[in-house]
């Protein structure tokens, strides 16, 4: 059944476009609307009509795998880290705003979220959750015991995130650890155990998260401010531009000692060019006050994972 035209967002309905105007970022349109209206706070609570955040948490279990040398020939695996991202991101996303539903009612961009504005009541958003993690469960079962043990232990972190942004002004160093850990999985996933590549990955990770989370948290500093909510954005200040550069430029050196561990030349070292120049126009280009210009960049970052991991493909398959 179709649903009336209001204004410039057609087939929407009113909270609809509440939402689309308070959370810019959100993608209320496509499958969305399509669904039926009980369980469209259910998908909009799990994010999964913003699919930005599961392609940022899939990208570094990607790239491990690509360069161990195994995207060819493990490309199942792959694909289930993918659906793994999707919904442990979704179930990430759940537990998130049972945790902050105080805080995200100060915030003009989250008032609107479902736990925070209750259309989705606490109980329920509980049993959603159970249900994101059995699904994870099933998906975890698909990796050996090491992968597997090394995925369990990323909840104490992913529990912990939702409280950073209360007791330290670097939230996002926290969320950096979160949202790497699959290269963590993906390695022993392939290889059988842990190297030195994977953990100079990982660390570049870390600071790319910092970094791009770093652009997306300058949309909400006056808001943060008022609210109390701690974030390196304002921690930085007039000097996020080059906090974030730094940060992009530290993941870029540990990621060309990655590539060198698995291929010792500076040839194999101009597969990170790509990135290397994506990650230089976000920072060049960026207009830290304009609230817009940072979704757009922080948004980029799923180009940013991709042009990455055809670097790793390309060192991974020749080494």
């Amino acid at each position: 059944m179709g649903l009336p035209k209001m204004g410039l967002l057609p087939y929407l309905p009113p909270m609809a476009q509440e939402v689309e105007e308070i959370v810019p970022d959100s993608e209320y349109r496509g499958l969305v609307r399509h669904l039926p209206t009980g369980s469209r706070p259910y998908w909009l609570l799990a994010r999964f009509d913003r699919p930005i955040g599961a392609w940022l948490l899939f990208w570094p279990g990607a790239w491990v795998i690509a360069l161990a040398g195994h995207a060819a020939d493990r490309w199942d695996l792959i694909l289930w880290m993918g659906l793994g991202a999707i919904v442990m991101r979704g179930a990430g996303c759940v537990y998130n705003d049972i945790v902050d539903r105080d805080l995200d009612r100060k915030v003009a961009r989250t008032a609107a979220r479902p736990v925070a504005s209750g259309r989705v009541g606490l109980k329920a958003a509980w049993a959603w959750l159970g249900l994101l993690c059995l699904i994870g469960l099933v998906i975890l079962v698909q990796f050996n015991l090491t992968a597997a043990i090394t995925a369990v232990a990323s909840l104490g972190a992913v529990a912990a995130y939702p409280f950073m942004k209360r007791i330290t002004w670097w939230p996002q160093a926290w969320l950096g650890i979160v949202f790497s850990w699959a290269a963590l999985v993906g390695w022993p996933a392939v290889a059988g155990g842990f190297a030195p590549p994977m953990w100079l990955l990982f660390a570049g990770s870390v600071f790319w998260v910092i970094g791009y989370d770093t652009i997306y948290a300058l949309q909400d500093i006056e808001d943060d401010a008022l609210a109390g909510v701690k974030s390196s954005a304002r921690a930085l200040g007039r000097h996020a531009r080059s906090g974030i550069g730094l940060c992009y430029l530290i993941a870029i050196g540990c990621w060309i000692s990655a590539l060198w561990q698995v291929r010792p030349q500076l040839l194999a070292l101009a597969a990170l060019l790509p990135v290397g120049l994506h990650l230089v126009w976000q920072v060049a280009r960026l207009r830290t006050g304009d609230s817009a210009d940072a979704l757009a960049k922080f948004r980029s970052n799923r180009f940013a994972g991709l042009l990455m991991f055809l670097g790793c493909l390309v060192v991974g398959s020749t080494a």
